[in-house]
């Protein structure tokens, strides 16, 4: 038995198996339809989420499956003081694999220790969050074709970002990455994130505060919120907050081929204008969402 709790939990060889998996399920979602018929997913979400949970119930289900779980922390035994391990023990009495969303860093690891069945991690406070990894991948190789050979720019919130750091981590292991770093100096990557991975795998990375002066050279533009509540004092986030919000007039002089990215939900950092521009492919990294979990769902099932 098998549970996935990080990103580098997964061989290379299995991240292409897996985006190979998707992108079959998307060519041909029919031939899917009843591989998972009379198995159960629980997803336990001890915090708030809408794409997160919901894809992975729709994934289920998608496979033929049935869910069943709770939405937050105050509707299961956890607001009874019932520890993480005693209530991943019960609820996989009563399943075959469980997703699980929690706020204390390392939880899901806890809950993989004590399960009898598969645990796939679905974000555990700002640690990990590798299925959005997975869907990020996913998104990638659908828009590009191929992971290597790419410049790729994290913008925004680039110290508090779970989604930032975990993507960083998986494509480092590719060919040819180069990383910008656009971010106010309060919010720039942390320096364990650099040593431990661009600065040890070698990656060539640029950090500027200027979005628009990078702009033509990214292939791939990954947006996160500024957020105001990360500043010391207002006139820093007044000063900044605008010029890491993507609107057309900055995009004038990105590729044709540019492919923006957000892990959402957005607040005001992508304008809506930008919405109608082909390179916005953030709804479609959404969708992706549900067939990448689709396919890690049948592996860590053993499912073919």
């Amino acid at each position: 038995m098998r549970s996935l709790i990080d990103i580098l939990d997964l061989s290379t060889e299995e991240i292409n198996d897996l985006v190979s998996t998707a992108a079959d399920i998307i060519a041909d979602p029919a031939a899917y339809a009843h591989k998972c018929d009379g198995k159960i997913l629980a997803t336990l979400f001890f915090e708030p989420s809408t794409r997160t949970r919901l894809s992975f119930e729709s994934a289920m289900l998608s496979l033929g499956g049935k869910t069943l779980g709770f939405s937050e922390a105050s509707s299961s035994s956890a607001a009874k003081g019932e520890s993480v391990a005693d209530t991943v023990r019960t609820v996989s009495c009563y399943s075959d694999i469980i997703a699980m969303r929690h706020p204390k860093e390392g939880a899901p690891l806890v809950a993989a220790a004590h399960s009898m069945v598969p645990v796939i991690n679905a974000g555990d406070g700002g640690h990990n969050h590798p299925t959005q990894t997975l869907t990020d991948l996913l998104t990638i190789h659908s828009e590009k074709g191929r992971f290597n050979s790419l410049t790729v720019g994290f913008c925004g919130d680039l110290k508090f970002g779970r989604t930032v750091h975990s993507l960083i981590n998986a494509l480092s292991r590719y060919e040819d990455i180069k990383i910008v770093l656009i971010s106010p100096d309060e919010l720039k990557l942390p320096s364990y994130v650099k040593k431990d991975v661009l600065l040890r795998e070698n990656i060539p990375y640029t950090q500027t505060t200027d979005l628009e002066a990078v702009m033509p050279e990214l292939d791939i533009l990954y947006m996160t919120r500024v957020q105001r509540e990360r500043f010391f004092n207002e006139e820093d986030y007044l000063r900044l907050k605008d010029s890491y919000i993507l609107t057309p007039e900055k995009l004038v002089n990105a590729k044709p081929d540019l492919s923006i990215l957000h892990p959402l939900p957005r607040v005001n950092e992508i304008s809506v204008a930008v919405d109608k521009d082909p390179r916005a492919a953030y709804f479609r990294q959404v969708r992706n969402g549900r067939f990448i979990r689709m396919a890690l769902i049948m592996k860590l099932l053993g499912i073919n």
